[in-house]
């Protein structure tokens, strides 16, 4: 069972720090993909802060040089904390990746994700916008996990993203326990399929939960560290989304025109994907 994962920090395994590397859900599922006594062979290409682009320029060829049997595409949070987002072009790269991977013969994971937004709780006029941005990547992928018959995990339901035991202090990744819920989650349905066939991982985390100085410490380092490495793309891209928001309010459109806009955009990259 040759196992390849693509993606950005969500699948690197930020959050799950073990021996002082990131482990991460794949990590986890990896252990129980193969019955007792025989092994699995699992390739960890996902990067932190990776792009559509990067996935479907750097990360699948050699994906697909590993010719895997399961392999995990995993990828779009990024793109729309962008300024030059497009889900057209998003569209068109996975679709793709994932074109490429089901010619190998390979079984694909995906997953819609909760937007950034909602996350973070950033106030209406900054949340709104990536909430479209993301509802639309979610669109893409539900499309294409039914073309291509990929065993997709729903991360985007209430359960999930109102669980703040499985988040960690960044509100951005999951803690060791998402990470773990993720790898059951995924282990579940390809048990269901007969393609595993090793143990489930625990839903339980072997480490103790950070402490709310720990937490806080963290936020203080590495995580103004994050803020500041996207501050100078993002934070720009976020105020002229928000100042768009507040112009519809102040004439009296509300977010009509700014919501049909994005289904055009929407309608134009799965009709890119789904028409050809």
């Amino acid at each position: 069972m040759r196992f390849v994962v693509l993606g950005d920090s969500f699948s690197e395994g930020v959050g799950d720090r073990v021996a002082g590397a990131w482990r991460g859900w794949a990590g986890l599922l990896a252990e129980g993909l193969a019955a007792e006594g025989r092994g699995a062979a699992f390739l960890n290409l996902a990067a932190s802060g990776a792009l559509s682009a990067d996935v479907a320029d750097t990360q699948a060829p050699r994906a697909l040089a590993f010719r895997p049997h399961l392999a995990s595409v995993v990828v779009g949070v990024n793109d729309t904390l962008r300024r030059g987002f497009d889900i057209v072009r998003l569209a068109r790269r996975l679709d793709r990746v994932c074109a490429d991977l089901d010619a190998l013969g390979a079984v694909l994971l995906t997953a819609c994700l909760p937007d950034p937004g909602r996350m973070l709780g950033l106030p209406p006029p900054l949340a709104r916008p990536l909430a479209r941005r993301q509802r639309s990547v979610n669109a893409v992928v539900h499309a294409l996990s039914a073309r291509y018959g990929a065993v997709h995990l729903h991360l985007a339901d209430p359960a999930w993203t109102e669980d703040r035991a499985l988040w960690s202090a960044d509100r951005l990744h999951p803690g060791e326990r998402g990470h773990r819920a993720v790898a059951a989650g995924f282990h579940g349905l390809l048990a269901a399929r007969g393609i595993v066939h090793g143990a489930p991982p625990s839903t339980e985390p072997a480490q103790p939960q950070p402490t709310r100085t720990e937490a806080l410490l963290w936020l203080a380092t590495a995580g103004t560290g994050w803020v500041l490495r996207r501050s100078r793309d993002l934070l720009p891209q976020l105020l002229l989304l928000a100042g768009a928001e507040l112009r519809h309010w102040a004439d009296g459109t509300g977010t009509a025109p700014l919501d049909a806009r994005a289904e055009d955009a929407l309608a134009a990259a799965l009709a890119a994907t789904m028409g050809r």
